[in-house]
């Protein structure tokens, strides 16, 4: 996916991902075209010296399908490797079973499982940074299962994503047709919520999470289901993202995506924020 806010260094075999300003942190993967010697270790050990200048994460993601090699290098440098699945819809796939969410247009509210309200999120919503931080609990307490993270911490962690400027950057995006933002909502409350960031007839949706104590309502299936159908009325053809797990994954197969391969994130010897994790700055990868 082409990363719309970052500048690409150029490692021979490898490319690095460099953000433009502010903003959520890239990572290297597989240069597109490269027809030289396949990647060794000491090639992931310079992009990671380089990485470490920069004061950025020594992160490395890649399709296993697509470059099968690259997991022994990266191991070797001592990073440690995650496999995450990738799902589709492609022009063929139609929309997600939406469970009545949605005008077919991704406009408006729309009613979710048990009178949830879905919507797409205006750069000026009210409800943004609310919004915004719901994935931000949700990614903090990884898995399906039903937590405790519920609306006095969203209320704290939503200010604080004021007071950083993420809220902000967030809308800018907004505004500029780079990012959507959809979210579930109950009683005024964000319950769940999701991005999907446009390339072309491409769009990946990400950063879909639900607030721990809200989850087993179906809220992450009719959040996608309004992102996927904002993407489909702006023209986006093919639709992915990545889920942190099998369980995850099933989530997203019941709604219509299909499997087609397998993301591989590599880093120095800690999980990658999964579930999506947060992946709430705009292109990052993951669920």
């Amino acid at each position: 996916m082409p990363r719309s806010s970052a500048r690409v260094e150029d490692f021979g075999p490898l490319s690095l991902f460099v953000a433009e300003g502010a903003g959520w942190p890239y990572y290297a993967r597989p240069a597109l075209g490269h027809e030289g010697p396949a990647v060794t270790a000491a090639d992931v050990r310079r992009v990671r010296a380089r990485q470490r200048e920069l004061g950025l994460p020594e992160a490395f993601e890649w399709v296993a399908e697509h470059d099968p090699l690259l997991r022994a290098a990266v191991e070797e440098a001592g990073l440690t490797v995650h496999e995450h699945p990738l799902l589709v819809l492609g022009p063929q796939d139609g929309y997600p079973d939406e469970h009545g969410v949605g005008d077919g247009h991704g406009h408006g509210d729309t009613s979710g499982p048990d009178g949830v309200s879905v919507r797409v999120l205006a750069a000026d919503d009210p409800a943004l940074a609310e919004a915004l931080a719901v994935p931000h609990l949700a990614f903090g307490e990884p898995g399906t299962g039903v937590g405790s993270a519920g609306p006095a911490e969203l209320a704290v962690r939503a200010e604080a994503l004021k007071a950083d400027g993420t809220a902000e950057r967030l809308a800018g995006r907004i505004t500029a047709g780079r990012t959507t933002l959809a979210a579930a909502f109950a009683d005024g409350t964000a319950l769940c919520a999701g991005q999907h960031n446009p390339v072309g007839e491409v769009t990946e949706v990400a950063g879909v999470g639900t607030l721990p104590s809200a989850r087993r309502q179906g809220l992450a299936q009719a959040v996608t289901a309004a992102l996927v159908a904002h993407a489909r009325a702006g023209g986006v053809r093919t639709v992915f993202l990545s889920a942190a797990d099998e369980d995850v994954a099933r989530i997203y197969r019941r709604a219509g995506f299909r499997s087609f391969a397998t993301a591989l994130i590599a880093e120095p010897g800690a999980e990658p924020g999964a579930e999506s994790g947060p992946d709430t700055e705009p292109d990052a990868g993951s669920h």
